[in-house]
């Protein structure tokens, strides 16, 4: 094995220095006095059988793999030293609870290439992320959490690249270290290291936690007949699954994540190599948490004949241990691309998980595709179904609509059908099972009626994610229409299909400013943000339930209403007298309550205000109905109109 230096005269030479030491199976060997800046990488020679998972090539320049960064690119990529001293000043972890945190995922390229408040030369990068205007515009909008696509170095596919296209998610990785150069202003000299964590520093100092969608259930190297550009020549029959059988080694690729290989997470250097990028990324770079891409490839266990799930897994048990990551935010994609990966509601403590099924729930009320509103309760409360049995909090459920992958918001309200045909795969690839609805045009149209039901939708699916119990994550763009033109799986699409457009011509900022609302209400109350369960009675002898759900007519849900498919209405009272929760030194805690009324109804919906001595006078302070605005006041045991498709919040009156 050889450490091979680059020159970096025009046609310079590679010197090439023997690793002469092995310890516990690693190569080492120390050199002095190598600049920051220097590229570098590996060469080994030993057999070729790929029969037998050995795929060693001297001819091969491999990258580090704990290599800080990377220069160059997938036809001639290097390891850089990098200087890594860096001034933090006063910045530290803020570790903001889960039940006050809101995620907002974006791409680091896309949410700033087309601003025009930032400088030319900083859009599309770190830099132009940590930008004042940025900042400034998520701290207006009210989320706590940047969760960014993902950023370890990566390259493109060769496929992809060969139809004239690019991977723009950059769910392809090849360096667990190093921040993606293709998004630094500074070079990939080492500059990306250093405007990343400035990118970090000033949104800490915006008040913003910074998560990161990490990918190490696979990397670029795909299947056995993929490009090699380090782990492959390293390490091949270590570091990637093969299917397992009784006979013994098979060098058959195991593949659930669809891209060709699967990471051997029970590999004692594979997983070391997972924790140590972990670490680097909390301790290094002030990281707030991950997001782990397809986390179930990750938690198989080898077997006989097929590779099971195992949450008494490796990896698990060890990030559930480590003294830095614990602390971490942990957030799992709870499924791979197998049938038997689904593992919504089975995350052991401390993850918390994208929760898929109120995804579905939500979009199909408000299309009116609900068989009764016994599953939409459960998932506005909290989903006490997928993670109360097993004592876990509401906050365990990353509640979401829509994210990177499938039609943006815009796009569910306008579109039954994808529409990917500039993917070059004719239309084939993305799911079809959107739970969309046009509303009567597929695509844009000038119908002002139309326009305004899908605004009205759109800011529906806003305020009730927002509103709901549990942890919620807006994709960014969704609150002021973002369109992909019916595109939903853009990840190749670099270009003006994927970036966030900031003009305010075609903005649907109506749907800005009830998220942004929302958002407030939940910030400013306890009530709409509970760590505790809601148990439908009163939290104190005497008082009012904690939460309680009524019919139009003013009574509370029965059975029967529950299952009645022609309701499409439905009221959730949340008591704040007191809240269930106590307050840090154990004191009773009190805030407003709140009724909200969910109509997914076509038709207006007459709907009674109950008259008892816990729902009392008050007032909207929230609607998407045009026809009953913010600031109407409403009397208890009268009555009140609300038009089709419409959410409307009350507040109680402290009179």
């Amino acid at each position: 094995m050889w450490l091979c230096l680059l020159d970096d005269e025009p046609g310079g030479a590679e010197r090439r220095l023997p690793l002469t030491e092995q310890s516990l199976g690693i190569w080492h060997g120390a050199v002095p006095d190598i600049a920051p800046g220097t590229r570098y990488g590996f060469r080994v020679d030993g057999p070729d059988e790929p029969d037998e998972g050995l795929r060693f090539d001297a001819e091969t320049l491999l990258l580090d793999p704990y290599g800080r960064a990377v220069a160059g690119t997938a036809g001639a990529a290097y390891s850089v030293v990098v200087d890594p001293s860096f001034d933090w000043g006063d910045d530290s972890p803020m570790r903001r609870r889960w039940r006050d945190s809101v995620i907002y995922e974006l791409h680091v390229k896309g949410f700033t290439k087309l601003h025009d408040r930032i400088p030319e030369e900083l859009r599309g990068t770190y830099a132009g992320l940590g930008h004042p205007v940025v900042t400034e515009y998520l701290q207006d909008l009210g989320v706590t959490a940047v969760e960014l696509l993902p950023v370890h170095q990566f390259f493109s596919e060769p496929a992809l690249v060969e139809r004239g296209t690019v991977n723009y998610w950059g769910y392809n990785p090849i360096s667990y270290f190093a921040p993606d150069a293709s998004y630094s202003s500074a070079g990939d000299r080492g500059g990306q290291v250093t405007e990343f964590k400035e990118m970090v520093r000033s949104l800490h100092a915006a008040g913003l936690e910074v998560i990161l969608d990490v990918v190490y259930n696979h990397t670029a190297e795909a299947g056995p007949d993929g490009p090699t550009y380090s782990f492959r020549g390293l390490d091949d029959r270590g570091f990637y699954r093969r299917v397992p059988t009784a006979e013994g080694f098979d060098d058959t690729y195991w593949d659930v994540t669809g891209c060709g290989n699967t990471v051997n997470s029970e590999d004692p250097l594979a997983l070391r190599l997972i924790l140590d990028s972990l670490r680097y990324w909390v301790t290094e770079m002030h990281v707030d948490g991950f997001r782990f891409d397809l986390m179930s490839a990750l938690t198989r266990t080898a077997g006989v004949d097929a590779i099971p799930v195992d949450m008494a897994c490796k990896l698990l048990i060890a990030i559930g241990q480590d003294p830095v990551l614990r602390h971490v935010k942990l957030i799992a994609e709870p499924w791979d691309v197998s049938m038997d990966g689904y593992l919504v509601g089975d995350m052991p403590p401390p993850w918390v998980e994208w929760n898929d099924q109120y995804r579905d729930t939500i979009r199909d009320f408000w299309r009116g595709h609900s068989d009764g509103t016994h599953a939409v309760a459960t998932r506005l409360a909290g989903s006490s179904d997928l993670y109360a049995d097993d004592g876990r909090s509401a906050y365990n459920s990353v509640n979401f609509i829509t994210a990177h992958d499938g039609f943006t918001v815009r796009d569910l309200v306008s579109y039954d059908q994808k529409h990917n045909e500039a993917n070059g795969e004719d239309n084939r690839d993305g799911t079809d099972n959107n739970r969309s609805w046009n509303h009567g045009v597929e695509g844009e149209t000038d119908d002002p009626e139309i326009v305004a039901l899908r605004r009205r939708q759109a800011a529906n699916l806003m305020a009730t994610l927002c509103l709901s119990n549990g942890v919620p994550m807006l994709t960014a763009g969704d609150e002021r229409g973002r369109t992909q033109g019916g595109n939903n799986n853009a990840y190749c699409q670099d270009n003006e299909i994927s970036w966030m457009d900031w003009r305010a011509d075609d903005a649907w900022l109506d749907v800005y400013a009830v998220t942004r609302a929302a958002l407030r209400l939940r910030r400013e109350h306890h009530a709409l943000r509970q760590r505790h369960w809601f148990e439908g009675r009163p939290a104190i002898v005497g008082g009012p339930k904690d939460l309680a759900w009524l019919h139009p007519t003013g009574r509370e849900m029965t059975d029967d209403d529950w299952w009645d498919a022609s309701l499409h209405t439905v009221g959730m009272f949340v008591s704040g007298k007191p809240l269930r929760e106590p307050g840090p030194r154990g004191e009773q805690q009190l805030d407003t309550s709140f009724l909200i009324w969910f109509h997914a109804g076509a038709d207006d919906v007459e709907v009674h205000l109950p008259e008892n001595d816990w729902v009392r006078s008050g007032g909207v302070v929230l609607s998407t109905d045009p026809g009953l605005p913010a600031g109407t006041e409403l009397e208890v045991g009268g009555t009140v109109v609300i038009g089709g498709r419409s959410v409307v919040v009350m507040q109680e009156s402290d009179d």
